[in-house]
């Protein structure tokens, strides 16, 4: 936020660094069970004569997933026990649960690119991260990165939409 006279960052309040601290921990709590259930699944794949087998890339996305997720975690943790608003928690829960239905529905029409894109957007402005134009940048960015590595690194074909990614 800026002070639209004077072009200076407004001061940022209690509420606005609490939030962002919840959302964060929550967060980071989330990858961490994602990583396990990730890792859980990587172990599981066969092995292979291949110096990089099935199992690598799972395995490590799994491991800096819960790196990452525990220092989220780690980081917040203070602020996860303090209460917060239960009707904005509904609402930011109800507005993410409607983009991951509205990421299904799509992800065969549009591809995943392009799906992908506004889910990492619309999660990412959902839980707080500020200058929309810059984080649906980084949102495009982050889909086409992971539809490069899965096409041409590892082979594995995504949904294409009617533009070919």
């Amino acid at each position: 936020m800026t002070d639209i006279e004077e072009g200076r960052p407004l001061p940022e309040t209690p509420e606005v660094a609490h939030r962002e601290a919840r959302a964060a921990g929550a967060l980071g709590v989330l990858m961490v069970v994602a990583a396990v259930v990730v890792l859980v699944d990587a172990a599981r794949l066969r092995d292979s004569d291949e110096a990089l087998g099935p199992a690598a890339a799972p395995t490590l996305l799994g491991v800096l997933l819960g790196l990452i997720g525990g220092a989220l975690a780690f980081q917040s943790r203070h602020f996860l026990r303090t209460p917060e608003r239960p009707h904005r928690r509904l609402w930011r829960l109800a507005a993410l649960v409607a983009g991951l239905v509205a990421f299904a529905l799509l992800l065969p029409i549009m591809g995943y690119v392009v799906s992908s894109a506004g889910l990492f957007t619309g999660a990412a402005l959902l839980l707080g991260a500020p200058h929309p134009a810059r984080v649906a940048a980084y949102g495009w960015t982050l889909a086409v990165i992971v539809f490069l590595v899965f096409d041409v690194l590892i082979g594995l074909s995504l949904p294409t939409g009617p533009w070919g990614f």
